[in-house]
């Protein structure tokens, strides 16, 4: 499962700067998770070069696009609403073009043209490169849908225009799709076959990017772990290749040993991780790079080992403990999130203890936790009943959010009276006095701004602390600057 973006994220329009010649006005929106806002970035640079800018205006919009999520029946409920405002907003400017984007799109496909009447063409997150003959199509009054799966297509090609952007943190994309096949999961259906992206054009994207003054890249994928290149090709066809694409592949520990080498000066981060992909050699690379970040997003979804082979999850509730201990052992500082399903198909007052006292063991530094929601066309779907009542869903996530807002506060404690780094990235939400950043182990730090700027690294002593927020004053800058 992919990292999910705060919701009080989603669904802002993206913008770039325009361009004077361009004549159409493009409102994307995006929801979901970091990949989606990635791809959105990728559409938005093919359709500049086809004469549109972006707008966050949607009314005076020729084209409209959401770029959807699908892992949660909430999410689809969701742009089925925004849909609804799409559709007032096309009464009045009947002109005005719908698109749907990403994993809903390629899991609905024209029956989303059935279902929703506003919508005039339907993407697939492998089509983009298309859009501009699709839109050709829409211009000349016919629907328009691509939603067909890639085994080739990274985007490696495409230089993303930066959406919405801070100009201190980036997105840089390494792979696509995913095979692990959890049982509760659309991502394999929705986003095909795991690929990975050509590690040259990634260091010069990020080459790019440093150029360009941004300080910190988190490198994304479904499972960053999986990433491996030898010369392209699927990673199940791996063991067809060359001895000579062997000696020369490139797996994700050597990715991040060249990237951090490429920009020493720039900080990196990436997501999401799988625990049965994760090898001693990335954890190794962390601990040997400075700028790399300490910290590791380890999706375990449950605590329960019954649970997760229900799952189809490829790793023991021990072998999860081992990856644990071996990472803080190596980084004994690091930060680790995590994802967590409750409820799934059979659990039960065992299986959820299991998971609390998997949390106790870890404590984490904060999580994404939901409560199961059923996926048409996922193997839970079609072999388990989804039998556990909602009221014990709703009780069982309660529990698991209290106690992680409990290790929350743990973890955000023992930084009172130590130094961290911080890089500046916008202003405090509640206060126009203070800075508001991130430390190596992702978490919000806020101090006051003094003569500092956005893009600076500040080391900032910790005085106090929320279970989300570090709170200090500033010390001097960093050597990172």
């Amino acid at each position: 499962m992919e990292k999910i973006i705060d919701e009080k994220q989603q669904g802002n329009s993206l913008v770039m700067e325009p361009k004077k010649e361009n004549g159409r006005k493009l409102f994307i929106e995006s929801y979901g998770c970091q990949m989606n806002f990635s791809d959105s970035e990728i559409v938005a640079s093919i359709l500049s070069k086809e004469g549109f800018n972006t707008t966050q205006n949607l009314e005076e919009a020729d084209l409209v696009l959401v770029n959807t999520c699908s892992i949660r029946e909430k999410a689809e409920q969701t742009v089925r609403k925004r849909l609804e405002k799409y559709n007032a907003v096309k009464r009045i400017n009947p002109e005005m073009k719908v698109g749907v984007l990403g994993c809903m799109a390629e899991r609905l496909k024209s029956k989303f043209l059935e279902e929703e009447k506003i919508v005039d063409l339907v993407v697939g997150p492998d089509a983009y490169k298309d859009l501009p003959n699709l839109i050709n199509e829409v211009d000349e009054g016919r629907d328009a849908v691509n939603v067909i799966l890639s085994k080739e297509e990274t985007y490696g090609d495409i230089s993303p225009v930066r959406l919405q952007t801070n100009g201190v943190s980036a997105f840089v994309s390494i792979t696509r799709g995913c095979d692990n096949m959890c049982t509760f999961c659309v991502v394999p259906f929705t986003r095909g076959r795991e690929r990975s992206r050509d590690p040259q054009s990634i260091v010069e994207e990020v080459n790019d990017l440093a150029t360009k003054g941004y300080k910190e890249i988190t490198l994304l994928g479904q499972n960053v772990d999986s990433y491996l290149w030898y010369g392209g090709g699927l990673k199940k066809d791996f063991k067809d290749a060359t001895p000579m694409q062997k000696a020369t592949a490139v797996n994700f520990a050597g990715l991040l040993k060249l990237v951090a080498e490429a920009q020493p000066k720039m900080r990196i981060r990436f997501s999401t991780s799988n625990p049965q992909d994760m090898t001693m050699d990335v954890i190794e690379a962390m601990a040997k790079y400075n700028n790399i970040c300490n910290y590791i997003h380890l999706p375990v979804q449950s605590g329960s080992d019954r649970v997760l082979k229900k799952m189809n999850r490829l790793h023991t509730r021990e072998e999860y403990f081992e990856l644990i201990d071996n990472i803080k052992k190596l980084i004994p500082d690091c930060g680790i999130s995590h994802d967590i399903i409750t409820g799934f198909p059979t659990e039960t007052d065992e299986d959820h203890q299991d998971t609390l006292s998997l949390m106790e063991y870890v404590k984490y530094d904060f999580g994404f936790m939901f409560a199961y929601s059923e996926r048409p066309g996922t193997m839970a779907e079609r072999k388990f009943e989804d039998d556990v009542p909602e009221k014990i869903k709703k009780q069982r996530l309660t529990e698991i959010v209290n106690l992680q807002q409990k290790h929350s506060l743990y973890r955000t404690q023992q930084f009172i009276g130590k130094t961290v780094e911080v890089l500046i990235e916008k202003e405090s939400k509640k206060s126009s006095e203070h800075w508001s950043g991130r430390n190596t182990q992702n978490t919000v730090v806020v101090f006051p701004k003094e003569n500092y700027k956005v893009g600076d690294f500040v080391n900032v002593k910790i005085k106090d602390c929320t279970s989300a927020t570090l709170i200090g004053e500033p010390v001097g800058p960093s050597e990172m600057n």
